[in-house]
């Protein structure tokens, strides 16, 4: 973790101190094109989270500082923003407090404490830092605000709006996504821009994923594959934010447009919206990772997450390319399962799939 340390601690490859779940591409349709009650709540969303992007050169020293802090366990620390901007807010539960009257609270309590449990007990990892970091959370952020995301420090939950997205606390694959960048942040430092972005969003995707899959005890072929899949208020046309097994199918809505993400590098997007398209590419090596996972069986976890947790601690720089990350995992299936094994043998199938090998 030292020489880590050292490279984060310069601020240039933190990773990804501000990212959300919710893609700028989706708040921009909604409102553009959403109900007229709707439009200025998803402006106001996306604005808000244009200014907090734009404090990312803080949020990454900031994260470089909380490297230092002391070895701990599990710590879980839920506030309440009160419909606020001003962050941590009110503390309302810390570790081993009984449960409230607050959905939102439990659900972030929860659900930080499964991705703990699931990093722990699955990789041996002492929470995102792997020094015992402490999981601070804030729900109810600002007021029907459509988003989630991981500051560098802490996660922030939005209520959402009601209509079209419900509160973000919902899914345990969200909050494992997001914590999971945090993961990122203090290991591969995945620049959050073109190739290595879609990277950062994609492991989020893949570890947010195996988290719900862990907790419910679902082999990978009974495993749903969504992001976001209890996110969408009734009567949105869709199922999740994305789909790792049909990357570009998750949603059809008009109010947000539909699904762009493609699942090989045929379709790969080109443009600089979403920078560079971090949540639009990363179907691709999501799709690669459902691959290998279906492949080899079982609980994905004890495969093809291992694979990709030994690539993202062990063998990516912070500007990888798709073809860094599927030579990177090749390396390590190998290393970890033979380089004759059903493990590594899926790898390259996968990556030569998407077309990325």
């Amino acid at each position: 973790m030292k020489g880590k340390e050292i490279r984060q601690s310069q601020g240039r490859s933190i990773g990804c101190p501000f990212c959300t779940v919710i893609p700028s591409y989706m708040l921009r349709h909604l409102a553009q094109h959403g109900p007229a009650r709707l439009r200025s709540l998803a402006l106001r969303s996306l604005e808000q989270s244009e200014h907090l992007r734009g404090q990312r050169a803080m949020l990454a020293n900031l994260g470089a500082v909380a490297l230092a802090t002391p070895t701990g366990t599990k710590r879980r620390t839920i506030y309440d923003a009160a419909h606020g901007t001003v962050l941590p807010g009110q503390l309302v539960r810390g570790e081993g407090d009984p449960k409230g009257n607050d959905p939102g609270a439990n659900e972030a309590y929860d659900y930080s404490g499964a991705t703990y449990d699931f990093y722990r007990a699955v990789f041996g990892r002492n929470s995102i830092d792997d020094r015992g970091l402490r999981l601070d959370s804030s729900v109810h952020y600002s007021t029907k605000y459509d988003n989630a995301f991981w500051n560098g420090l802490q996660m922030v939950y939005g209520d959402g709006d009601g209509v079209i997205f419900q509160r973000f606390t919902r899914c345990l694959e969200v909050v494992g996504h997001e914590l999971t960048h945090g993961v990122t942040q203090y290991e591969a430092g995945l620049e959050y821009q073109g190739q290595p972005g879609a990277l950062n969003e994609s492991f989020s995707d893949v570890f947010g994923s195996l988290v719900k899959q862990w907790k419910l005890k679902q082999t990978a072929a009974k495993a749903d594959w969504l992001i976001g899949a209890q996110l969408l208020a009734r009567g949105v046309k869709g199922k999740a934010l994305r789909s790792m097994a049909a990357p570009g199918t998750a949603y059809d809505d008009p109010n947000l447009g539909k699904d762009p993400q493609p699942a090989h590098m045929k379709d790969f997007y080109k443009g600089s919206d979403d920078n560079g398209g971090v949540h639009i590419n990363s179907g691709i090596p999501n799709h690669a990772f459902y691959l290998v996972a279906t492949a080899l069986g079982g609980n994905a976890w004890n495969h093809a997450g291992k694979i990709w947790y030994d690539t993202l601690c062990n063998q990516l720089r912070p500007r990888a390319s798709f073809k860094d990350a599927a030579n990177a995992t090749v390396a390590s299936a190998g290393k970890l399962f033979g380089a004759r094994s059903a493990e590594s043998a899926a790898v390259k199938s996968a990556w030569k799939e998407v077309g990325v090998l």
